[in-house]
């Protein structure tokens, strides 16, 4: 009676400390400023217009660095050894189209020929584009993170460029040639936004067309050359709404779909009457 208490007591303890651990990362979820949709009629000369990185966001916050949801990434030392005492806001990117590569290796934990390796670091930037707890205008955060990166002095650490615009019409040719080149869109700090936690109006998101997240409910198998394979899947947004996302899937994907009650990311166009996303594509499962 006494072991088989002790192994119970055992089994509550591991369980009691995973939902500790689980509640510290929830706990320490970084305070991030959010952006908001870009809409016509702005100032545009008021903001810095930057690339919208197909990256993965990265809160330095001093000690270690972690994911958007607080969860912390193993990086080398060397790549965060330089980096200074207070937080920073950036995107952890390798290049246009390489969302996937640099999502696979944030989620490594240590060695081995499947962890990532210092080579696979190697092709890793850490792109600044804010000081959280500074406290100042856009414009004067950016004159400071200019001072970081020359005191931190390595390759991998850069400041996103930023530039000011002097119309909606060349915003959009901004926009135009960045997509046209595998980008994804443009982001828009107020050049006397403070930094705010939570959904700003301050800063914005242009792309040409918009992006989610739903939850996989279900799957539609597969007809004619998709036979015998997934035709759709079925996903439920936030808000209630479902509808099947087929297009933009590989046949990878289509062989061995996502699982049920991930999430993924879609785009699409605006929606109908219903709220259903129009001409929605599937882009990538949704990674913590």
């Amino acid at each position: 009676m006494t072991h088989r208490y002790c192994l119970v007591s055992f089994h509550s303890l591991i369980i009691l400390i995973s939902f500790l651990i689980a509640s510290q990362s929830f706990a320490d979820k970084p305070k991030l400023q959010l952006a908001t949709l870009y809409h016509s009629g702005l100032e545009v000369s008021d903001y810095f217009v930057s690339e919208k990185l197909d990256g993965v966001r990265g809160y330095w916050d001093g000690q270690q660095l972690l994911t958007r949801q607080g969860y912390r990434i193993d990086a080398p030392a060397w790549f965060v050894e330089p980096l200074p005492k207070q937080p920073l806001d950036g995107e952890l990117w390798i290049g246009r189209g390489q969302f996937e590569t640099v999502s696979v290796l944030i989620r490594s934990h240590g060695g081995g020929d499947h962890k990532g390796s210092d080579s696979d670091w190697r092709q890793v930037k850490f792109l600044l584009f804010d000081l959280p707890q500074f406290s100042g205008t856009f414009s004067q955060r950016l004159t400071q993170l200019k001072r970081i990166i020359d005191e931190v002095d390595r390759n991998w650490v850069q400041l996103v460029p930023q530039r000011q615009m002097a119309s909606e019409t060349e915003l959009m040719a901004r926009l135009e040639q960045v997509v046209s080149g595998g980008g994804e869109g443009l982001m828009l700090h107020h050049v006397d936004a403070l930094y705010k936690p939570g959904r700003s109006t301050d800063l914005l998101k242009l792309k040409q067309w918009q992006d989610a997240e739903a939850t996989v409910i279900g799957y539609q198998p597969g007809k004619g050359k998709y036979a015998g394979m997934l035709g759709s899947l079925l996903v439920e947004t936030a808000e209630g709404i479902r509808f099947k996302l087929g297009s933009g899937l590989s046949d990878a994907q289509r062989k061995k779909p996502p699982a049920i009650g991930s999430q993924v990311t879609y785009k699409y166009t605006g929606v109908s009457a219903r709220g259903v996303p129009r001409f929605a594509s599937f882009m990538r499962v949704r990674r913590q």
